[in-house]
């Protein structure tokens, strides 16, 4: 029986940056002084990737599968479906085709609010985990999850799996699964009854993709200043394994020019399940940048370039930072990936977000 494979560990780290080079898609950008300060260092010239790479598109998530495909999913501004495109490059994403491939409903559950989907390959089938509430009671979110059967997953039948149950009935979003020495594991968004916050981020173990199993942890709560302008919000983690840890990376405060990135670090021969393993950042990792104009980054997820080595951070942002009215009716959040650097100690080095710069139309590729 097929799994998704655990978290990768590269192997050469030494050749993380390196193997950047050569990769084909990489977009070679001006050397300007805000591009040059945008990234962490590495060996050898710069390359770094066009931003944004889909606009209007909030909440990425993007993979790589074992076809040679790179398939993304993110919130739409509408939050009425959940769209899916594939590309054999990272670049390429720009101008793929968008396929709907779900829809909220006119009533009942899953009905508002569609946010923030992933989609994940396990034991031989797909699934999509989102966010959605009923059309009734926009504000009860809660988290779903869709399945299909067919390898290629523009093909099939989308068939809805139903609520992912959690031990409460409040506030919850932004699922996302991984494996760790072979045990699958979900983390995500959630309000404690009775705790004084929006929500916190939790981790469990799973019995199958539809199903959490033993204890349900809270890992993260807002109590940094930075985790709690305008609303107390940990949410949206993201997991990447190197370097004999794992680290999670977590959204924290409210959706406008203050959202910014947290992270924490475990052992990865810790036990995941005690929140005492995993240290927090006491300071966050990526925020805005009025250098060069990226404003809340956050909501990120990770994957790898075409290279196969060299770790991709992908995320969204606003290229303004004042917003009119509630920032969840301001439709600019657009994705944007770059690449990931690693510092001496194997700490990620997040770097701050790159500036905008056009994509050339002789470049563009499906």
């Amino acid at each position: 029986m097929s799994r998704e494979h655990d978290l990768p560990e590269p192997p050469d780290r030494r050749l993380l940056l390196k193997g950047a080079l050569g990769a084909g898609a990489l977009t070679a950008l001006p050397a300007t002084a805000a591009h040059a300060a945008s990234s962490p260092a590495a060996e050898g010239a710069p390359a770094r990737y066009a931003n944004p790479l889909v606009r209007n598109r909030a909440d990425p998530h993007i993979r790589r599968h074992t076809d040679g495909f790179y398939y993304f999913t993110a919130t739409s501004p509408e939050y009425d479906r959940i769209i899916l495109r594939r590309s054999r490059t990272l670049r390429g994403l720009s101008t793929a085709a968008e396929s709907v491939i779900w829809r909220e409903h006119a009533t009942g559950v899953m009905g508002a609010h569609i946010w923030a989907p992933e989609m994940h390959r396990i034991d031989g089938k797909w699934y999509i985990y989102f966010a959605s509430a009923p059309a009734e009671d926009i504000w009860a979110i809660r988290m779903w999850v869709l399945e299909n059967s067919h390898p290629d997953p523009f093909r099939g039948t989308w068939v809805e799996r139903g609520q992912l149950k959690t031990a409460w009935e409040t506030f919850s979003l932004d699922a996302t699964t991984f494996t760790h020495r072979g045990s699958r594991y979900l983390a995500w968004a959630q309000h404690e009854p009775g705790m004084n916050n929006n929500t916190a981020v939790w981790l469990s173990r799973m019995a199958d993709p539809l199903t959490l199993t033993g204890p349900q942890v809270r890992l993260t709560t807002p109590e940094y200043d930075w985790e709690c302008v305008g609303f107390k919000v940990n949410e949206g983690p993201a997991v990447i394994k190197r370097n004999g840890r794992l680290f999670m990376t977590y959204s924290a405060s409210a959706t406008d020019f203050n959202y910014c990135m947290g992270l924490l670090t475990v052992d990865a021969h810790a036990d995941l399940m005690d929140p005492a393993n995993w240290s927090k950042s006491p300071t966050p990792v990526f925020t805005s940048n009025d250098t060069t104009k990226q404003y809340g980054p956050g909501h990120n997820s990770f994957t790898v370039a075409e290279d196969g080595r060299t770790d991709v951070l992908v995320y969204h942002a606003r290229q303004y930072r004042e917003i009119v009215g509630d920032p969840l009716n301001d439709p600019n959040r657009h994705t944007r990936v770059q690449r990931l650097g690693w510092k001496p100690d194997g700490t990620p080095d997040f770097g701050v977000p790159i500036a905008d710069a056009p994509t050339p139309s002789s470049q563009k590729e499906s």
